[in-house]
């Protein structure tokens, strides 16, 4: 019997694909995890020159190591590149040199609460190297010349980036966008990455009502390059969002847009809410992930943020116990789920405009009361198109009538369906 591979099951195996590679906001690890991506869609790849002025940002130098190590004085490797990605400070200068521990423990990083744990480090915008390591390897390190070496390179190349659209019925966009930049982690963000993949797949499988744009970047440089180079277009943007940390076991999270009350915002709440899944709704702040670049003030998009157990959150986060076992295949395929429900709302929540307005019109001679018969929510269908017809006005949307009237939205849809076809409201 063949064995069932379930869209979850698929999903942490990209995961695990991806989690060896040596990514940064720069260089070949980003073009090797987009090799992979490619290998589930089709992808548009931009590679953006150092040096290219980016908004209030310059690309940086493009980063790549080869290998990363600290031999103790007998020769023997304490910390070496080739067993986590997490070992070396990301954007290290090359380093050759033999040293005293005691000159090298400044440049040594630990989680001293945590000490079976690496932590992730970085430093992309000042010269520097480092190594990151578990507080006992570094308590257990004699006295003595130690031996570093950092084979890196920092030289003019390019910012990669991708994007995937789904076409759509209308120009309109939708952008969903994950970082690519995290080595190592697997909720924070290749769990993210996955989840955008299979929903970017699942939508082509159809045809939406929006255009679907999935842009893979790396974190804060990668979005805002994205904007620099899109500024003439973003006004296409109606919808986004951002995926992060989208594999733990924790429940959803959703960060709303800077607006508040987008209707992105809305449609996420109803889906959590009418859902009863467990999840928590949280009010926009200027700091997290790329959400915080799409709704800067000077371009103001709608694009909230959704995630398990949000950034920062949970202990593991930047470290490598987010490892293959943190993030699990039910999880990702839950968030895969919240999605697609989410833009299934955004996609049919049109606004309607009542062409009986004057009175109720008379639908038993339409045939629309003889048509709920035999249904067992004939009263909430028949309930659905009282309401639509009360507020098809032009302003009000099946996501207001939803809400407002307490039914389930694919009822609202199916009574407005109802109504257009019979010739009562238009679109």
């Amino acid at each position: 019997m063949a064995v069932v591979t379930t869209p979850g099951e698929e999903m942490h195996a990209l995961v695990e694909r991806m989690y060896p590679l040596r990514r940064s906001i720069t260089g070949d690890g980003v073009r090797a995890t987009l090799d992979i991506v490619g290998e589930h869609l089709p992808l548009e790849v931009h590679e953006v020159p150092t040096g290219t002025q980016v908004l209030d940002w310059t690309v940086p130098q493009e980063w790549n190591v080869r290998e990363a190590w600290i031999a103790d004085p007998s020769g023997r490797r304490v910390v070496d590149l080739a067993d986590s990605s997490l070992h070396v400070l990301g954007y290290s200068v090359p380093v050759s040199a033999r040293m005293e521990l005691s000159d090298l423990r400044p440049h040594l990083h630990t989680l001293p609460e945590h000490p079976t744990w690496v932590p992730y480090r970085t430093s992309y915008y000042k010269p520097d190297w480092g190594f990151c390591l578990a507080q006992e390897t570094l308590d257990s390190l004699p006295d003595g010349e130690y031996e570093v070496r950092i084979d890196s390179t920092l030289a003019d190349g390019h910012l990669t980036y991708a994007e995937h659209v789904v076409p759509g019925q209308v120009p309109d966009e939708v952008i969903v966008s994950s970082h690519v930049c995290h080595p190592a982690l697997a909720n924070d963000n290749l769990a993210g990455i996955a989840v955008a993949a299979f929903l970017a797949r699942s939508l082509a499988g159809g045809t939406p009502y929006h255009t679907y744009r999935f842009l893979f970047a790396p974190g804060t440089i990668g979005a805002i390059t994205w904007l620099a180079r899109n500024a003439g277009r973003v006004e296409r943007v109606k919808h986004g969002l951002v995926l992060a940390c989208a594999g733990d076991r924790g429940s959803l999270t959703y960060k709303r847009s800077r607006r508040g009350d987008a209707e992105i915002d809305r449609a996420m709440r109803y889906v959590l809410e009418t859902s009863g899944r467990p999840h928590e709704i949280r009010e926009f702040t200027p700091y997290g992930y790329d959400e915080r670049q799409f709704c800067s003030p000077g371009f103001d998009l709608a694009v909230g943020s959704l995630s398990r157990t949000p950034y920062a959150g949970y202990p593991e986060y930047h470290t490598s116990a987010d490892d293959l076992d943190f993030v699990t295949p039910e999880a990702m395929e839950d968030t895969l789920a919240v999605c697609r429900q989410v833009f299934a709302v955004l996609d049919r929540n049109r606004r309607y405009v009542n062409l009986s307005p004057y009175g109720e019109p008379q639908l038993g001679r339409r045939g629309l009361y003889g048509a709920l018969g035999g249904r067992s929510d004939a009263q909430e269908a028949q309930m659905a198109m009282l309401w639509v017809l009360s507020l098809s006005d032009g302003e009000h949307g099946l996501l207001d009538v939803a809400e407002r009237a307490g039914l389930p939205f694919d009822t609202v849809v199916a009574a407005a369906d109802a109504l257009h076809g019979a010739g009562l409201v238009k679109a």
